[in-house]
């Protein structure tokens, strides 16, 4: 039987135990992850490792500002790894660690639902005949 939210919460040490109260530190990961270019840019690097320009072209609208604060952020959470290359000109990869990798096999049909869904919203209805 499936542990409750709180249940498991607690037993992995969150203070509150409830990702419904609003204390509880698993708000801010949620915050992280559920972001508009969160979600992209985890679902960027699921075909794997990326450099910063083709994240920037794949993640197609992200401004430089706001790119940097995303896998600063991801990679603070322990979802992203930065990998700096003693090269010059400088090589920066972005590549998702194991714990990403298990979050992003669950964002990925989530992102494919939404893609469906939208695409089944745009369709023109049918027109009885």
């Amino acid at each position: 039987m499936k542990e409750s939210i709180e249940v498991s919460g607690a037993a992995a040490g969150n203070l509150s135990g409830n990702v419904f109260e609003p204390n509880c530190p698993s708000r801010v990961l949620l915050d992280h992850i559920t972001s508009r270019w969160g979600v992209l840019v985890l679902v960027a690097l699921s075909n794997g490792t990326r450099r910063w320009g083709e994240l920037r072209r794949w993640v197609k609208g992200i401004t430089e500002k706001m790119l940097a604060s995303t896998l600063r952020t991801l990679e603070a959470d322990g979802l992203v790894l930065r990998e700096v290359h003693p090269v010059v000109p400088p090589r920066v990869d972005y590549s998702l660690t194991e714990r990403g990798r298990e979050l992003v096999a669950l964002l990925l049909p989530l992102v494919e639902w939404a893609t469906a869904t939208a695409a089944a919203d745009a369709e023109p209805p049918e027109v009885a005949g």
